[in-house]
């Protein structure tokens, strides 16, 4: 069954959207992305407090869209803000921004309401809420946009008849609208190219088999889901043209950091002589961190392995570790695709070239 959005007019332009900020903005409403495929069900969050639980309990995934609820979190914040507005709103921000530290989306979403902040401390609390909104949903529409202009600039390396390897889940679902590695899929698919996709299920969350799958298959794009370890083979019978997946933070240099399995993703295509794409908002990339080394990666509940539900698939007292990303060294990525332009050869003058610091 397919639910509306409680959201009279949804910014993701969807009929599901990851994240809304309510038009009274006292809530935002999350879709539990836990839930799918079996069910579609949206939360409704009235605090800051609850904006940054979700987060870290991945109600909300995906890196644009982790930025676009901690936007909208701090909306909520500034609500109940008490004594000195500044501090408080610092205070609420800090919070957030350690729900998920590896997807960098997450600070800078932070960072750019507290540059708000800054200016309208004076004003009147009710006006504050709405400037703070009103910023919010600009950097939710500027994501939608973004992931419109760098579909369409991955598109057209998106040969016809192509079968089309993507890991985890960079759709809309994980973005503001439309998605990233997804966005390129589904303008190749709208300009009309016969595309396939093959969809790694990515272990132990398996974003891909419940979310990536879910989203194709609504959109009447053809997609089979296979298992992690068989994409070797997959690449083996010279069945894969190319692989895009999406990024949680990109360093200076170009390093990549996504989801757990893309670096063997990428190392498969180096093998097999197979482009690896990268399509991510420029909120993405980080250039205050030099290279992939850099990079935080979380570590999540080793449960997530030991367990599917209730069922217990690992021994007592064996260890797990679960780290939630890897990094994929710049050297094995064909292109990143920004909404700035293409980022090829990818590398630190390449990076340097499509930033804002160097007035492109």
């Amino acid at each position: 069954m397919r639910v509306a959005v409680p959201h009279p007019a949804p910014l993701s332009g969807t009929t599901y959207s990851p994240v809304e900020l309510a038009p009274g903005n006292d809530r935002v409403v999350m879709l539990d992305q836990r839930e799918l495929p079996q069910r579609e069900e949206y939360c409704e969050l009235v605090t800051h407090g609850d904006v940054a639980r979700a987060i870290g309990d991945m109600v909300v995934r995906g890196a644009p869209a982790i930025g676009i609820s901690a936007a909208y979190g701090m909306v909520l914040a500034a609500r109940t803000a008490s004594g000195e507005f500044s501090r408080a709103m610092a205070e609420a921000g800090a919070e957030i921004a350690v729900a998920r530290p590896t997807a960098v989306n997450l600070a800078w979403a932070v960072a750019r309401m507290l540059e708000v902040v800054a200016g309208i401390a004076g004003r009147p609390a009710a006006e504050r809420v709405e400037v703070l909104a009103a910023a919010a949903r600009a950097i939710h529409r500027a994501d939608a946009d973004a992931n419109r202009e760098m579909g369409r600039i991955g598109a057209e390396r998106v040969p016809d008849g192509a079968t089309i390897l993507t890991h985890c889940n960079a759709g809309a679902l994980a973005t503001g609208a439309y998605g990233t590695a997804l966005g390129v899929i589904r303008a190749a698919h709208a300009a009309g190219k016969r595309i396939r996709v093959l969809a790694d299920e990515t272990r132990p969350y398996l974003q891909g088999a419940r979310l990536t799958a879910w989203e194709l298959a609504r959109d009447g794009i053809d997609v089979t889901v296979i298992t992690d370890n068989a994409a070797a083979s997959f690449f083996g019978a010279g069945a894969i043209d190319l692989a895009v997946v999406g990024a949680d933070r990109i360093a200076g240099n170009g390093d990549v950091a996504n989801k757990i399995g893309t670096y063997g993703v990428a190392c498969l295509c180096h093998l097999h002589e197979r482009p690896f794409y990268v399509a991510a908002p420029w909120s993405t990339v980080d250039e205050d961190c030099p290279t992939g080394a850099s990079i935080p990666i979380e570590q999540r509940s080793p449960r997530e392995v030991t367990h599917v539900g209730s069922v217990q698939l690992v021994p007592d007292g064996v260890a797990v570790q679960n780290p939630s990303f890897d990094v994929t060294p710049a050297r094995l990525v064909r292109a990143i695709f920004t909404e700035r332009g293409a980022i090829e050869p990818v590398g630190p003058a390449a990076v340097a070239r499509r930033s804002p610091r160097h007035g492109r």
